[in-house]
């Protein structure tokens, strides 16, 4: 697989998100299973692989720990701090990036990972009542210490990013991005991305699995899946936005393609340095996602998108109130309104 540079970090044009294997999506696969998926990625090219402490909590970290263990020298591991989750009971009690605490946090990770030195270590949302310079010198002292490599923010603004890489460069900010959440397009932070030579992760990139095609007005998710108390994913919502994925089909037929892999092709195209993390539970999916690589789209192809997109309107927040406010996504309450 070609790689692509996240500032200074060489990575596989498309990466893994691990945190679905045991966390959030309802259906988790055993130890195990995760383990060998992982495993199975690196064999097919992936050298870029992200976590979290708060995936599991703690668990996520392990099984990706375990799993790349052999090749640690071989592949490039993110991770993020920045929630204040109970040790005893995994409860998280919301954003915290105290600089007291931070250190702690990463020396955990580390640990539950059994590396000495994580590539990239993000803020996972910002922290309103902690400067984010405060938060910037910590991972500058961490990186100068040999514990981290790059330093990432998830989900900041254009000033919040500004900011920070004022203290220590930004590696890499990972948003959400896909073909129905285009707002870094609009809010500042591809732009700032393009000035300052920062690296950009889209988290989500098939639209937590609604732009593979596989999901439907009559699809019944688990409660244990955050996406049932979403707006977007209500019935009446995945009805109306059924013509993005008609949209990837329509595409998709004449490149031989899937859905999935015209919605990862479409975000590869925007940027040189946009490396999505699509997550999977399945082989076969993870394959899939690794085949749009390999698929080219034209300027033709990028400019029916562009005309059709003019065209729609997601129906549906991406958020709950509450999932909004624990979340702490700067970017979702300040420039995108």
């Amino acid at each position: 697989m070609k790689q692509r540079m996240l500032g200074k970090l060489a990575v596989s044009e498309i990466g893994f998100g691990c945190m679905g294997l045991d966390f959030s999506y309802g259906h988790r696969v055993s130890r195990e299973e995760g383990i060998k998926l992982v495993r199975q990625a690196a064999e097919r090219g992936v050298t870029f692989f992200d976590t979290a402490e708060i995936y599991g909590p703690f668990t996520n970290e392990e099984l990706v720990g375990e799993a790349l263990r052999p090749i640690r020298d071989q592949v490039v591991i993110a991770t993020k701090f920045g929630f204040d989750i109970d040790p005893a009971t995994g409860e998280n009690r919301g954003v915290s990036s105290r600089p007291e605490h931070i250190r702690g946090h990463v020396e955990r990770s580390l640990k539950r990972l059994g590396i000495e030195t994580v590539d990239l270590i993000y803020q996972h949302r910002v922290d309103p009542t902690v400067p984010i310079e405060d938060v910037a010198g910590v991972v500058r002292d961490l990186i100068a210490e040999g514990k981290a490599k790059g330093f990432g923010l998830s989900e900041p603004g254009v000033p919040t990013l500004r900011r920070a890489h004022g203290v220590q460069p930004v590696t890499a900010v990972q948003n959400e991005y896909s073909l129905w959440w285009r707002a870094p397009e609009t809010n500042g932070i591809l732009a700032a991305c393009d000035e300052l030579g920062i690296g950009f992760v889209p988290y989500s990139p098939l639209g937590k699995g609604f732009l593979t095609g596989a999901m439907s007005p009559e699809t019944k998710l688990d409660k244990s899946d955050f996406r049932a108390a979403i707006p977007r994913f209500q019935p009446e919502a995945l009805a109306k936005n059924t013509t993005f994925v008609d949209l990837l089909k329509r595409i998709a037929a004449a490149k031989d393609a899937t859905p999935a892999q015209i919605a990862l092709a479409w975000l590869l195209a925007q940027r040189p340095y946009i490396v999505p993390i699509p997550g999977t539970t399945k082989l076969h999916r993870l394959e899939e996602n690794l085949g749009a690589a390999d698929i080219a789209l034209t300027e033709t192809d990028l400019a029916e998108i562009k005309t059709a997109l003019a065209g729609l309107e997601v129906e549906g927040d991406r958020y709950t109130p509450a999932g909004k406010a624990m979340a702490g996504v700067e970017s979702a309450t300040k420039e995108d309104v």
